[in-house]
């Protein structure tokens, strides 16, 4: 009896492939991706939303409510203060946009809403709008 095997030749090759171009992770940093987290509270009377948006400018934030959608962006920029004979080894920092959209359960009066930046952290306070609560639909 003949005893057949399947070969692969590209298998041998590639089994040893990640030890044959070992690169040290110091050469090749990972891309870090923006990100913006946030915790949505709710009272009677309002919402309350932390958006953790830490490196920006409070000038580079912008805030955009639409009945009860509300749209956050930011940008972090980068700093050029980079000397003529320096060059950056290494960096994990990221810069770019940042945005981030979602829907609360009720509309919210654009006009009280109040924002506050601090330490890293935006602060808004959204007011529901008077008259919109919410209805319980009779399912027949």
């Amino acid at each position: 009896m003949y005893n057949i095997t399947r070969r692969a030749p590209f298998d041998d090759f590639f089994k040893d492939f990640g030890k044959i171009l070992y690169v040290p992770s110091f050469a090749y940093p990972g891309e870090a991706e923006l990100t913006m987290k946030i915790d949505v509270k709710e009272t009677d009377r309002d919402f309350t939303v932390f958006a953790d948006i830490p490196g920006v400018k409070k000038d580079d934030i912008g805030v955009e409510i639409d009945g009860e959608t509300v749209s956050l962006r930011a940008e972090v920029k980068a700093a050029k203060d980079e000397k003529e004979a320096e060059a950056t080894l290494y960096s994990e920092r990221s810069y770019g946009m940042v945005a981030r959209s979602f829907t609360l359960p009720l509309e919210v009066d654009d006009k009280a809403v109040v924002a506050e930046y601090r330490d890293g952290v935006l602060k808004l306070v959204l007011p529901k709008k008077a008259g919109s609560a919410s209805r319980r639909i009779t399912v027949s």
